[in-house]
């Protein structure tokens, strides 16, 4: 009986987690479509990091910039949806992982050691964005959404 509680809230914190998760991707996705004119070359060009020349190139490159701001945008979006809805999660949560590999690598990954002092979120090698990977990891491999979300009506649709 205790096993059963104890794996019910695990269920709990997991789904929790999906959500905020989901809602930060949501939120950013949706900041940005409603920038006009919103871009991102900004965070490409300030890339310092082993693949610097290439964000730099896609920044300086407008057909390319044009395909990456659009692909950040409504992919941060979709991402956020699927998280919150629990549709999809492991692409989603799959896909969040691939799109914070990108800005982990874009950023440079000794921040700590190039501005000589630790900014918030980024420490060295761990920052927020590994945080965050760690966390869609465990999300992909669990079935919160089995539990709470679309998945479950899919799941129970598709078994039969």
């Amino acid at each position: 009986m205790e096993e059963q509680k104890s794996n019910q809230l695990q269920m709990i914190a997991l789904v929790v987690l999906r959500m905020m998760i989901g809602w930060h991707f949501l939120y950013e996705g949706v900041a940005k479509l409603m920038k006009p004119n919103w871009s991102a070359a900004g965070y490409l060009m300030q890339s310092r990091g082993i693949f610097s020349g290439i964000f730099r190139w896609m920044a300086d490159t407008p057909s390319v910039l044009s395909v990456v701001s659009q692909l950040n945008m409504w992919g941060l979006t979709a991402i956020g949806l699927g998280l919150i809805l629990g549709c999809f999660t492991r692409a989603a949560s799959y896909a969040g992982i691939a799109l914070l590999v990108v800005f982990y690598l874009c950023n440079p990954l000794f921040v700590g050691y190039y501005y000589s002092i630790p900014m918030e979120g980024n420490y060295l090698i761990v920052n927020k964005n590994l945080v965050e990977m760690a966390a869609l990891f465990v999300i992909a491999v669990t079935y919160s959404s089995r539990y709470v979300g679309v998945d479950r009506i899919l799941y129970k649709l598709f078994q039969k």
